[in-house]
C-alpha cells in the first residue's frame, strides 16, 4: 500500500506571492528532474516511481484549455495516479450548487482538485471549504503553474534565471502578475511595457518591488527588450475579456518583431504561453524563429504539473 506523506497543512496552490522562495526553488527543480529522469517512453507510462500511485486528481473548467487540460492529465499518469476532468457546466455547479458545497463533496471523493475559473475569489472560496490541495489553473487575476514552466524553459536554453531580465510584453494580464510574484524569490529583473490601460495592477508592481525585485515600467516594446535575457509576450484578448475593439486598436505597438528581439541580447529567449496569434502579438519570424522556445515551454508544462502535484501532496 502506498504510503501518504500528508504534511501538517492542506497545501494549496492559489498564487505564488505566499510560495517561500525556497519552495518555488525547489518546484523548479524537481521540474527539471522529472524531465531528466524520463527514458524515451511513450507519454503515458509512469516514471520510475510512480509517486501518487492511486491518486486521483479532479480537474474542473469555467474556461476553455488545451495545455492546462492535457498537461494535467499526462502529469497524473506519469507520476502514477488518474484524473478526472469536468466542466462546469456539466457540474451541479451549472445548477446553483455553492463553490463551497461542491468542495466539500470533492474532498471527500478525490486526493486534489485543479480549477481553471473565470474569478480567482471563485477558486480561494473552493479552497476554504476543501480538505484537499486545490491547484490554481488559471484565473484572472494569476496562472502560476505556467511560471514553473516558464522558468524551467528559460533554465533550460540559458541557465539558471537568477540575475537574468525578463521583458514583459503586451497585456499586463494574470500571466505577468505571476511572474512578478516571483521575481524576488528567483531573482531575476523585469521590464514591463503595456499599453496605459492594460498595466499590470499597481499592488502587484508594488508588492514585487517592496519584496527586492528590481521592476522598470517602460514606454516601449523595444525599451522593454533592450538587454533582456527573455522576452515574453501574451495573447492581446485573453478569454472573458469583453473589449476586443479597444485592445486590438491599444496593441499593435506592442508587437514582438524581429526589430524587438534585435535589442534584446543576442541568445535571449522568446516565451509565449499560447495560443498564439500571429501577427499580432508576435510576429511569425519570431513564433517560429531560433529564438524561439514556446513548443518546450508548451511541453514542460507536464513537468512542471508533476511538481507542482508532488509539491500539493506533500512529496516535496
Amino acid at each position: 500500500m502506498t504510503a501518504h506523506p500528508a504534511p501538517a497543512h492542506v497545501r494549496h496552490f492559489l498564487d505564488l506571492a505566499p510560495l517561500p522562495a525556497g519552495e518555488l526553488r525547489a518546484l523548479v527543480d524537481a521540474a527539471h528532474r522529472r524531465k531528466a529522469d524520463r527514458g524515451p517512453w511513450f507519454r503515458g507510462q509512469a516514471d520510475a516511481d510512480a509517486p501518487l500511485k492511486g491518486a486521483v486528481l479532479a480537474m474542473i473548467f469555467q474556461k476553455a484549455s488545451t495545455r492546462t487540460r492535457v498537461s494535467f492529465d499526462i502529469a497524473m499518469r506519469q507520476v502514477g495516479g488518474s484524473s478526472i476532468v469536468m466542466s462546469a457546466a456539466d457540474m451541479q455547479l451549472g445548477r446553483g450548487e455553492t463553490i463551497e458545497d461542491t468542495a466539500k463533496v470533492l474532498s471527500r471523493m478525490v486526493d486534489c482538485v485543479m480549477i481553471r475559473a473565470n474569478r480567482h475569489e471563485d477558486v480561494v472560496n473552493f479552497a476554504g471549504a476543501a480538505s484537499v490541495p486545490v491547484i490554481n489553473g488559471l484565473t484572472d487575476l494569476s496562472h502560476p503553474c505556467q511560471i514553473v514552466a516558464d522558468i524551467m524553459t528559460i533554465e533550460e536554453r540559458i541557465g539558471e534565471v537568477a540575475g537574468k531580465r525578463i521583458a514583459w510584453i503586451g497585456d499586463g494580464n494574470n500571466v505577468c502578475a505571476s511572474f512578478l510574484q516571483a521575481a524576488a524569490k528567483l531573482d531575476y529583473s523585469m521590464a514591463i511595457a503595456t499599453p496605459k490601460d492594460y498595466a499590470p495592477r499597481t499592488q502587484e508592481i508594488e508588492a514585487a518591488r517592496k519584496a527586492g525585485a528590481k521592476i522598470d515600467v517602460c514606454a516601449t516594446a523595444m525599451q522593454a527588450a533592450q538587454g533582456a535575457d527573455v522576452v515574453v509576450t501574451d495573447t492581446w484578448v485573453s478569454m472573458g475579456d469583453v473589449d476586443k475593439d479597444a485592445r486590438m486598436a491599444a496593441f499593435p505597438a506592442y508587437c514582438v518583431t524581429d526589430k524587438v528581439m534585435a535589442e534584446a541580447k543576442p541568445a535571449a529567449v522568446f516565451l509565449h504561453c499560447l495560443p498564439a496569434h500571429r501577427g499580432e502579438e508576435v510576429s511569425e519570424a519570431v513564433m517560429d524563429g531560433a529564438q524561439s522556445a514556446v513548443w518546450d515551454e508548451a511541453e514542460n508544462r507536464i513537468h512542471a504539473q508533476k511538481a507542482v502535484l508532488l509539491w500539493s501532496l506533500g512529496y516535496l
